[in-house]
Formats: C-alpha cells, sequence, structure tokens
C-alpha cells in the first residue's frame, strides 16, 4: 500500500465567532479557506494543476458556508481549474475525517496530491440560525422532529450529554474546571513561547490589512476562582420544552432513567466558540520526490467509531483504542495526545479510560482555551500535534474528537 505523507499544515488563528464582534466576522467564510489553501500553495510552491483532489470539511453547510467551500475556495485562492474539491459534514469530526479521506486516497493509489482541510465561521452560523428563527424556522436540534428516530435512539443536546456523562461518571464540577485552567494556562506558554508560528498565518482583508495574526479567544487571566462563579450554561437548556412533552432531559431519562443531571459545564470549561480554516497537504511518496517536497510526518493509521448517540460524546475512547489497534500500537507509543475540548468531560473520561499521562495531551491547550471552530478543528489538531512532535523530538501523535450523533474519528500520524 502507497504511503501518505503529510507535507505541510496550516491554519488561521481563530477569532471570536460573534456576530459584529470577532476580528474575522465580517469576512466571507469562503475567503478564510481561500487564506489558508493559498498559504499551502505558495509556502510549498505547489503546482496547483497536479493538485487531485480537495476534501474539504463544513459542518453547518447554509447560507456562505453553502456551496462547496472545497472547491470555491479554491477557486478564490487561485488555483488551477484541474484541481477538484469537495466538501463533507461529520459534525465536529470532519476536519479530522477530511484528512482521513484524503489519505485514504492516496494510500489507494489512486491519488499522489490532496488537499484536506476545513472551515467554520461561527459568527456567521450564529447569525444564520437567529435570522431563521426571526423567520419562524427554528433551529435545527437534536432530539426533535424526529419521533421515529427517537424512539430507537434518543438524542439531546450537546452540552446536557456533557453534564449527563459527568453524573454518570461522578466527575465533580471542580475536577472539570481544574482542567479548564489547564488548558488557559498551556494555551498562555505555547502562545508566549510562538509554538503555534510555525502553523499559524495571518487573514488579510481585502485591501491587504492584516484582519487577524494571533488567537484572539484565549484568556490567560482566567483563575479558578473565576471559574467557579461561572453559573452553570445548560441547565435551563436541559428543560427547553422541544414540543410533544419532551424536553432534552427527558431524551436522556429516556434511555437513563436514573440519572439526575447535575449541570457542571458553562462557557469557562467548555469549548470556545470561533472563527478559523485549516488545511494540509497530503501527498504520495513518489509525488513528494518528484516535485521536491521534504515530508513532515506520514499517517500511520485511521479509524471510525460509532458509539451511544443519547450520550453523543464517549466515542473518543473506543475510537482511540481501535485506531492503536490498527496500527499495532499501544497507548505508551504515543508521544502527544490530542482531544478535543468540546467540554471539560469530554477530556477528563478521555484521559482517565485510557490512565493516560496527562502531560501527552493537550500540551498546548485545547478549545476551552483556544475555541472550536466546528468543521476546522479537526484538521488544526492534526498540524498542532504535527508541530508539537517536531518541537519535542517525539515520535507518534494520536488525535480524536467526538462529534453529534455519537461518533468519533481518529487519526495516528508518525513524524519523519
Amino acid at each position: 500500500m502507497t504511503e501518505a505523507y503529510i507535507i505541510d499544515a496550516v491554519r488561521t488563528p481563530r477569532g471570536v465567532g460573534k456576530p459584529g464582534k470577532g476580528a474575522l466576522s465580517h469576512l466571507h467564510p469562503q475567503h478564510l479557506a481561500a487564506t489558508v489553501l493559498r498559504a499551502i500553495k505558495d509556502r510549498n510552491h505547489l503546482d496547483t494543476a497536479t493538485v487531485d483532489d480537495i476534501v474539504w470539511s463544513t459542518s453547518s453547510q447554509n447560507g456562505k458556508q453553502g456551496g462547496d467551500l472545497g472547491r470555491m475556495a479554491a477557486l478564490s485562492a487561485g488555483y488551477d481549474v484541474r484541481a477538484s474539491g469537495t466538501t463533507l459534514d461529520r459534525f465536529c469530526g470532519g476536519g479530522i475525517s477530511s484528512v482521513n479521506f484524503a489519505a485514504a486516497s492516496v494510500m489507494s493509489g489512486m491519488e499522489d496530491c490532496v488537499i484536506a482541510g476545513g472551515t467554520e465561521m461561527m459568527s456567521y452560523t450564529a447569525s444564520f440560525a437567529a435570522e431563521q428563527a426571526n423567520a419562524g424556522m427554528p433551529p435545527r436540534m437534536m432530539g426533535s422532529g424526529h419521533e421515529a428516530l427517537d424512539e430507537l435512539h434518543p438524542q439531546s443536546n450537546q452540552g446536557v450529554c456533557g453534564d449527563a456523562i459527568a453524573t454518570i461518571e461522578g466527575i465533580s464540577r471542580e475536577a472539570l474546571d481544574a482542567l479548564a485552567l489547564v488548558s488557559q494556562q498551556r494555551a498562555d506558554v505555547a502562545i508566549k513561547e510562538n509554538r503555534f508560528a510555525k502553523s499559524v498565518v495571518p487573514v488579510l482583508n481585502a485591501d491587504g490589512s492584516v484582519a487577524l495574526d494571533r488567537e484572539e479567544f484565549p484568556r490567560p487571566e482566567t483563575t479558578a476562582e473565576g471559574l467557579a462563579s461561572l453559573k452553570p450554561a445548560f441547565a435551563g437548556l436541559a428543560d427547553f420544552d422541544l414540543g410533544n412533552g419532551t424536553t432534552f432531559r427527558k431524551q436522556i431519562n429516556r434511555r437513563y432513567p436514573d440519572v439526575e443531571i447535575k449541570p457542571v459545564h458553562h462557557a469557562g470549561n467548555s469549548s470556545g466558540v470561533v472563527d478559523g480554516a485549516a488545511a494540509l497537504l497530503i501527498t504520495s511518496k513518489e509525488y513528494a520526490d518528484k516535485h521536491g517536497l521534504k515530508p513532515r510526518a506520514r499517517v500511520v493509521a485511521y479509524a471510525n467509531q460509532g458509539d451511544d448517540p443519547t450520550l453523543m460524546l464517549n466515542a473518543p475512547v473506543p475510537a482511540a483504542k481501535k485506531v492503536l489497534a490498527k496500527a499495532g500500537l499501544s497507548k505508551d507509543d504515543i508521544d502527544v495526545w490530542e482531544i478535543n475540548e468540546a467540554f471539560a468531560v469530554v477530556a477528563e473520561k478521555f484521559i482517565r479510560d485510557l490512565d493516560l499521562d496527562r502531560s501527552k495531551v493537550n500540551p498546548n491547550g485545547g478549545a476551552m482555551a483556544l475555541g472550536h471552530p466546528i468543521g476546522a478543528t479537526g484538521s488544526i489538531l492534526i498540524g498542532t500535534a504535527l508541530d508539537e512532535l517536531e518541537r519535542t523530538g517525539g515520535r507518534y501523535g494520536l488525535i480524536t474528537m467526538c462529534a453529534a450523533g455519537g461518533m468519533a474519528p481518529a487519526i495516528i500520524i508518525e513524524r519523519i
């Protein structure tokens, strides 16, 4: 089987995902995607006529984020028209899946040069949902309007699921807040030491001025006392009336009737709402040799795993076990773990269930500090893991994340 090599990884800084307030919120999502695609092209002197495909991830494919960003952003970035493109959606996991699909195409021998990545402008998708609501179209919610499906697999809101998992596992709010504080502290160190400098490219406005060239979301001033003072974010939402006499809480209690959900997640120990994009260049060895490209890593193995959609967020652990087995590796072989901090309980349970060395997990902070641009995050995390392997001299990195519907993609990379 042909090896799939990661030649380069780039990303934008993450901007606050609030309409009119974040530094990127005035831009079109296609502009963010084109920014990283252009950087991949320019940094690697890429002949874009030789790009076989562009596999892109965007979770909310509505309005400006619809219309196949993979293809349209490539045209905006000045790519040759022969560079095709497609866009996928695996909810939060799409940014890993785009890389996995690109690697699979190369490993099959059918393609030699594929770019993978993703974009999500949450400042736009939030306003889009508001527009729908104002027009009398309620935003789509997991667990509503799908009675037949709910009979088999009742689904709830992700934040309520996070609270339910913490309740079931007996994980305290204090433990979750402690992890959130570590995330902020590690991100602060990483930023001050320029650990993200190799991958981050500035986003420019149409007139060439800088829109954003640094992380906008982190709060390095965060304290344990400040986190403890925040009100739970999903207590009221748990009892939101979905119609037909059901609520998000009732959806979970249909499967787990004895669980009295305790609200423990809040804005400080949940992932940040941000805008961002990322791209990775993946090629065969033959292509790299022919075009004078130096591989930075190879894709060792990838996997997908489904789990209970009612709790929704628990698939990363079985996904990690599955991809380790495919690679013939043990947890002790992994030097860097990136588990997306969708909610603190996801990362905390992951660490506990696999009995991991905490210093190797999200060593540069995670989404609680840096933000989670849904469809782009997986691609960002792969690049972050690669940068950290190169910084520390590590060999293997494992990247995984929960996704709505009770799923998790995973990938293991090896530094070259």
